[in-house]
């Protein structure tokens, strides 16, 4: 697959411009609710399968239906990332006008971390084919692993993250508005919010692990890889908001996820000596796998509502008063009118400016 560079430009400022109008749609804080998610989720997917059917059109059914089926395990696996989210925005009490911003900076940190992982992955696999037994090896035993524990759940209380976390960073025990960072009796603090940016960043590598090598065996194009992780990155804000609070009706979506894993794993290892599986094979299985263990969840759960995960009695973090936000609101004030003055190219991001 031959990709020019402006094919490569044109696709990053693509993306660099539905986040621009991601983030104008959304700088004023605000509850999302589910008609508004809806309609995200729609124009993102989309974009997704537009971006696909160009693919199909220009370059071939082939690698059109590579791309489909990288988007649909990148999207699929994302269900369950999203799921992950609501239980730490659900245990942390975070306001859920705040959500959005630490999902826009979240989604914008895993593109990046995402696109170095494909980088390595794509020069582990030139320079050294036995890589893809790993690759292999590892779906497969991770989709075992996800069989197993299928119904244990994140304890974010336990992270190891938070742990450090809190150990190095000082920080309130309170969220003022969406600011990150305050400034408080002239000591720099953290505020919940940083902290929660940071799980969920660091959540997301983790995921990123199990969802590269999956990809990779469906496609070694790296110019497909990369984009079906992109558009289905993308839109994983708005399905947040839109799915968050049906986490209890997809009870076998996790098993259908392991079969997934398993079954890419084992064309991974057929592909290397043995067999190549025809994409519309492997796509039609990957189709399969997932709508029935969503179509079997829905019809178990049916007649149940919408209900978000269970918030602890006493969460650990609160939320400052108005007075207490309004004290430090002239700080931020007097920051941001700093700044602005200030030449360009000589603007420091200050501590206190959130």
């Amino acid at each position: 697959m031959n990709v020019p560079l402006w094919g490569w430009l044109a696709v990053l400022g693509v993306i660099l411009l539905m986040l621009a109008l991601d983030l104008l749609a959304h700088r004023r804080a605000h509850v999302i609710g589910v008609r508004e998610a809806a309609g995200w989720s729609v124009l993102w997917v989309t974009f997704g399968v537009a971006f696909g059917a160009l693919i199909w059109q220009v370059y071939g059914a082939d690698l059109g239906q590579q791309y489909f089926a990288g988007y649909l395990i990148e999207k699929s696996l994302a269900v369950d990332n999203v799921f992950v989210w609501a239980i730490i925005f659900s245990h942390f009490a975070v306001p859920p006008a705040f959500q959005h911003r630490v999902l826009f900076l979240g989604v914008l940190g895993a593109l990046v971390f995402r696109g170095a992982f494909i980088a390595a992955g794509s020069v582990l696999i030139a320079s050294f084919s036995w890589v893809l037994y790993l690759f292999a090896a590892f779906l497969v035993y991770t989709g075992i692993s996800m069989l197993r524990r299928r119904n244990e759940h994140l304890d974010p209380e336990a992270s190891r993250t938070l742990r450090l976390f809190r150990r190095y960073v000082p920080m309130t025990d309170a969220y003022h508005g969406q600011h990150m960072l305050i400034r408080k009796g002239g000591v720099v603090l953290a505020t919940p919010l940083l902290a929660v940016l940071v799980l969920i960043e660091v959540t997301d590598i983790v995921f990123a692990v199990d969802s590269i090598p999956a990809i990779f065996a469906v496609t070694d194009e790296t110019f497909l890889v990369f984009t079906a992780n992109a558009f289905a990155i993308l839109g994983l804000r708005a399905m947040y908001f839109l799915l968050a609070d049906l986490i209890h009706r997809f009870v076998y979506l996790k098993i259908g996820l392991a079969l997934v894993l398993i079954w890419v794993g084992i064309k991974m290892l057929l592909k290397v000596d043995v067999l190549y599986v025809p994409t519309t094979i492997s796509l039609a299985v990957i189709v399969t796998l997932l709508a029935g263990s969503v179509g079997a969840s829905l019809w178990a759960t049916r007649g149940q509502e919408r209900r978000g995960p269970e918030s602890p009695v006493d969460p650990p973090f609160g939320t400052a008063t108005d007075e207490e936000v309004a004290s430090l609101e002239p700080l931020w004030r007097r920051r941001r009118e700093a700044r602005s003055q200030e030449p360009v190219g000589t603007r420091r991001d200050g501590p206190d400016a959130g």
